[in-house]
This record gives C-alpha cells, structure tokens and sequence, in this order.
C-alpha cells in the first residue's frame, strides 16, 4: 500500500518562483519533488496546501506526498530531504498521516503575515523581508481600516486574476491584528482562505490609509461593493510571510 507523507517545509521566498511547479523549475515545489525523485528513485508530486507568489516567505508550509512504501522513518525522511534542498528551503518535520489526508482539501485555515518597516532607513538584515515604507504610517488609522476586513465578505475587489474563474470570491477572516515593534509593524490575517494576492491588496489598501492618501470609507465602500475599481495597489510579496496552516 502507498503511504502518505505529510511535511511541514519553511522557506527563504527569494530567488524562487514562488510554490507551483513552473517549466524552468525554479520553485519551491520543483525543487521538493527533485529531492524525493532522488531519494526514492521514482517521480513524486507533492501537494502544497497553498501557492504562495514568487518572493513570498514561508515559516510552516504544509504539503503531502504518496510514497511507495514506509521504508524509510519520518525522521530519516527528514534529515534526507534537508541534505539534498537548497539552504533556502528547509523541512521541519515529516510525519506519516493517513490516506484521507489532503493538504489543500483538508485545510480549515491559514495564518499569513505581512511585515512593514515604517522608518527612513532599512537595516541591512530586513532586506527582502520586509515592505520599506519610509514616511510615517498612521498606525491608529492602519488599525481601524484593519477592522474592517474581519468577518464574512466578498473579496473580489481585494483579489486578483490568477488566469482562472474562482468558485466564490467569499472568504472569511476571523482576525486582523496590528503590532508594533519599534520600527517594524506586522499585521496578522487568519482566515478560512484567501484569494490570490488577497493580503498584499488588502495591505496596500491599509497603508494607503495609514499615510492618508485613502479614507477608511473609501476602502469599506470597495469591500461591499465587490467591485475591482480604479487604482488598487498590491503591497510588495517580500513582507509576506505564511505562518501557519491549521487543520
């Protein structure tokens, strides 16, 4: 009997293409699937319970592969994969599940974070991990906006065309929360789903009311609407960061 393999993979989001296998193999799940095809001596598909964008971090992706057998232990597995990956990708920890497990279908939420570096200089370290906003964010107006995204909506004006129809474009988000360490400001969305470039629409839309350039009414009336509008902005995939998939 196949055995399926769940593993939990953090990754460095520079330099790939993002998650989805692509034709020059330059992504996350490419290279996931040449290690196992290595190791095994067989092709494996791994399914990811996610696509993130080329540039986006990730602390816990999770994904699933179909093994022949159990031969080897989750640990060996581990320690397997980590030997082969480039340093940028790592896996945390492998663990045989069963057969009903899907890391996509199973999934009841994410967590993802997005982090912004409000100050006029960015340190060398936040390079490429964060977006860089120099001028002065209004971090009260950032949270009331914020508000406003909690609950059950349609968020096909904070959505983009992935080249596909989506099902619905209704989503729920139980949490928005704001923090402020120093300089960097971090805002946490855990959700049931998100669309494609959802939180990057919705962070470019916070900041443009944290620097007054939007009105808060400005942003609720494009949420109930639904409608796409004029002059969105997608805030930069280097601040984005998946934490968490919950199951």
């Amino acid at each position: 009997m196949p055995r399926r393999l769940k593993i939990t993979v953090a990754y460095d989001g520079t330099g790939f293409a993002g998650w989805q296998s692509q034709s020059h193999r330059n992504t996350i799940q490419d290279h996931l699937e040449r290690a196992f095809e290595r190791i095994s001596g067989k092709p494996a598909r791994v399914h990811g319970a996610g696509r993130t964008d080329a540039g986006v971090h990730a602390l816990a992706q999770c994904a699933h592969v179909d093994l022949p057998d159990d031969r080897l232990s989750s640990a060996r597995w581990t320690e397997a994969l980590n030997a082969l990956l480039p340093p940028r990708i790592r896996v945390l920890r492998c663990r045989y599940v069963s057969n009903d497990f899907h890391a996509r279908l199973s999934a009841k939420g994410k967590l993802y974070r997005y982090r912004i570096w409000s100050a006029p200089v960015l340190p060398p370290f936040e390079y490429r991990r964060v977006w860089h906003v120099t001028r002065p964010l209004d971090l009260d107006a950032l949270r009331m906006a914020a508000k406003c995204f909690v609950g059950t909506h349609d968020f096909a004006g904070f959505a983009a065309n992935r080249g596909r129809q989506e099902k619905t474009t209704i989503r729920t988000i139980y949490s928005v929360r704001v923090r402020q360490m120093g300089f960097c400001v971090t805002v946490d969305f855990d959700g049931d789903g998100f669309l494609y470039k959802m939180v990057r629409l919705i962070v470019g839309s916070l900041v443009k009311c944290a620097l007054k350039k939007w009105r808060v009414e400005d942003l609720t009336d494009r949420l109930t609407s639904g409608r796409v509008g004029p002059a969105r902005f997608a805030a930069p995939s280097e601040g984005l960061f998946l934490v968490r998939v919950r199951y």
